[in-house]
């Protein structure tokens, strides 16, 4: 395999560091403490960890309000922390990707601290986006609805609004100034240096406004990206640029250019489809989505995923699909933010093994890479109780000791507190219990996570919908050089019959991969199994 491809094969991992260990007793997460449990992601098995920014920070949006790009946080350790991280990453062959926040800053900034005092169209000013007038650009949604009213904000000591997508005190930085498209370049070479793979463009729809549009997926954005990735290319060969872009997925797509602006981009039109697919025991939405998915270039690859540090968006469904998942899965009016729902994988699933595991199987077997949300892989709960999107983001549960193990500190000092919910609690769900029971959800995962690594066709292969008779059944191929693997999928709470066509597979015999079973089947190519409720199977060549 090419390994500057590494990103089509890979299995990423999302971790804030803040979450997973506490090293030194201050309730805090940190790298030392991220460092002492790289053998547990190694046995788990991913091949890759993206964490969340560690940059001094207010820590006003859980640190995507950067004050300083250059160096880490001290509450999480020093620069070296970060240098001995990343080599113990890779001696253990996994890649280190990180965030690259460049829509915003902090209003802490020096930049901004600069910028307004500096004279208006000096270029201290113009490193951010001013106006006299809060009505321009107005075309442009607000993003963050339930805590912002305007994009603009008035600034009394610079005298100008200011102009910002998310929050308030997250300034945009001005993308027409290039000053600010020189610091950028400076900020990812200061990175790469310490070996870091890969690079999370966060919000980077956003970057440029103009009059008379949505100020997103902008031209002038895309020849932005092409610099970025021609610099990239030319300085820092194997270095992935992972785009986060919230679009339908035709704009979406139009994030990796023809190959030459970013090498992966979630595709978060697809996750809110999976979880109606199986509500509605129906895979129309599913196959609607991915039908409207359009090629992308040979060298670039999705990013998919079930949830992760934010709502589980709903941004990219309609008006009557976002009521309807609202009313099945955030029933509860408190797990409802923005435009999306608050809630883990687990008590989405109603803490059911089978539809976890269900939900998993289709992440792993769509065109794509999977990214795991921290903690999910032995079914971590969360906190409504908490503000914000925080209730998703509580502490690592290790073990059954005191705070779960995260760390030794009072548990007044933690970051967050441990989820309190007695179903979802330490006690009862943590990594020591599920590492000691094989035939917990943590070994179901690590197997997963290890059957996907055999078959390169599930990273890099075409899919084909089969069509079959029963609308809750869900069956696709993927093919890759001479792999071929068939995908059945049972959507509903019901024993289904299946009488399935396996010519693809050109044999006499067909193997499931899950369990080794071997099916016969007859002259006519025709394999006739039964598909138990929420049930799943990988099949190929016996």
């Amino acid at each position: 395999m090419n390994d500057q491809l590494w990103y089509k094969d890979a299995i990423i991992y999302e971790c804030p560091v803040k979450s997973f260990r506490d090293s030194n007793g201050d309730g805090i997460g940190d790298f030392k403490g991220l460092i002492e449990k790289l053998d547990y992601l190694e046995q788990l098995g991913i091949t890759a960890i993206w964490i969340l920014p560690f940059f001094p920070s207010p820590l006003r949006d859980d640190g995507y309000d950067i004050k300083d790009y250059y160096t880490v946080n001290p509450i999480y350790g020093d620069i070296e922390d970060f240098r001995h991280f990343v080599a113990e990453a890779h001696r253990r062959n996994i890649k280190v990707i990180i965030e690259l926040v460049i829509n915003h800053s902090s209003d802490q900034h020096p930049w901004f601290q600069r910028a307004i005092k500096a004279p208006r169209d000096s270029d201290e000013r113009n490193y951010y986006v001013w106006s006299d007038d809060p009505e321009k650009y107005k075309e442009v949604r607000i993003i963050f609805q339930d805590f912002e009213k305007s994009n603009w904000t008035w600034h009394e000591e610079a005298g100008q609004y200011y102009w910002h997508r998310f929050f308030h005190h997250q300034p945009d930085l001005n993308f027409d100034h290039p000053p600010v498209q020189e610091e950028i370049f400076r900020i990812l070479d200061f990175w790469a240096a310490f070996g870091v793979d890969g690079f999370r463009l966060d919000a980077i729809p956003y970057l440029f406004e103009r009059e008379n549009s949505s100020g997103e997926n902008l031209l002038e954005t895309h020849d932005f990206l092409k610099k970025l990735r021609a610099y990239i290319d030319k300085n820092h060969k194997g270095v992935m640029l992972l785009a986060e872009a919230n679009m339908w997925p035709e704009d979406s797509a139009a994030y990796f250019g023809e190959g030459d602006e970013c090498h992966m981009n979630f595709h978060f039109p697809v996750m809110p489809r999976l979880y109606m697919g199986l509500k509605k025991m129906d895979r129309s939405p599913i196959i609607e989505i991915l039908n409207q998915t359009p090629q992308i270039p040979e060298n670039c690859q999705w990013a998919t995923f079930l949830r992760n540090h934010d709502e589980l968006t709903l941004e990219m469904v309609t008006l009557e699909d976002r009521h309807y998942m609202w009313d099945q899965y955030a029933a509860d009016q408190r797990a409802r933010i923005n435009l999306g729902i608050r809630l883990r994988l687990a008590r989405l699933m109603d803490n059911d093994r089978r539809k976890i595991e269900l939900m998993n199987v289709l992440l792993f077997s769509l065109p794509g890479t999977p990214v795991l949300y921290y903690g999910d892989e032995i079914g971590m709960g969360d906190d409504l109780t908490q503000e914000d999107r925080n209730g998703v983001r509580t502490p690592m549960q290790w073990n059954d000791q005191i705070n779960g193990g995260f760390s030794e500190a009072d548990t007044s000092l933690l970051y967050l507190p441990t989820v309190p919910d007695p179903e979802y609690h330490f006690s009862k769900i943590n990594v020591r219990k599920q590492i000691d029971d094989t035939d917990s959800l943590f070994h179901w995962t690590k197997n997963l996570i290890a059957l996907r690594k055999q078959l390169n066709v599930l990273g890099r292969g075409d899919l084909q919908f089969i069509e079959v008779a029963n609308k809750s059944i869900l069956v696709f191929s993927r093919s890759y050089k001479s792999e071929k693997i068939l995908i059945l999928i049972n959507l509903s709470d019901q024993q289904l019959d299946l009488r399935l066509d396996v010519t693809i597979l050109g044999t006499n015999k067909i193997k499931e991969l899950f369990n080794a079973h071997v099916y016969p089947i007859d002259e006519d190519k025709v394999l006739n199994l039964e598909l138990g409720a929420w049930d799943y199977k990988w099949l190929v060549s016996g």
